[in-house]
């Protein structure tokens, strides 16, 4: 089992900057694919941005110019830098981490606790 902790969230002005982390744990064999999505209130979950194995990466075009990915393999973490944050910013994020545990044998599709993204104009 592969759990994730995020932290990071909180309330910002317009403008400014926050950073999410993620930390994955448990009986990981690797990952593949890390990212972030989010979800505002009334609307569906969407993908923020990934980033592969390769560090090829994924942004919405939302978010593009203004949110960096990037991961710590040594440290099975991924984080998000968020600059120039606009009130639309505003929503639940969630970071997702998929691999193999179980030394291979098995796939894990995990996804973090969710933490607040508030920003105010």
């Amino acid at each position: 089992q592969v759990q994730l902790v995020e932290s990071g969230g909180g309330l910002v002005q317009a403008g400014g900057s926050l950073r999410l982390s993620c930390a994955a744990s448990g009986s990981i064999f690797s990952i593949d694919a890390m990212g972030w999505y989010r979800q505002a209130p009334g609307k569906q979950r969407e993908l923020v941005v990934s980033i592969s194995s390769g560090s090829s990466t994924n942004y919405a075009d939302s978010v593009k110019g203004r949110f960096t990915i990037s991961r710590d393999n040594a440290k099975n973490t991924v984080y998000l830098q968020m600059k120039s944050l606009k009130p639309d910013d505003t929503a639940i994020y969630y970071c997702n981490v998929r691999g193999y545990s179980d030394s291979g044998r098995a796939r894990f599709n995990s996804w973090g606790q969710g933490t607040q993204v508030t920003v105010s104009s």
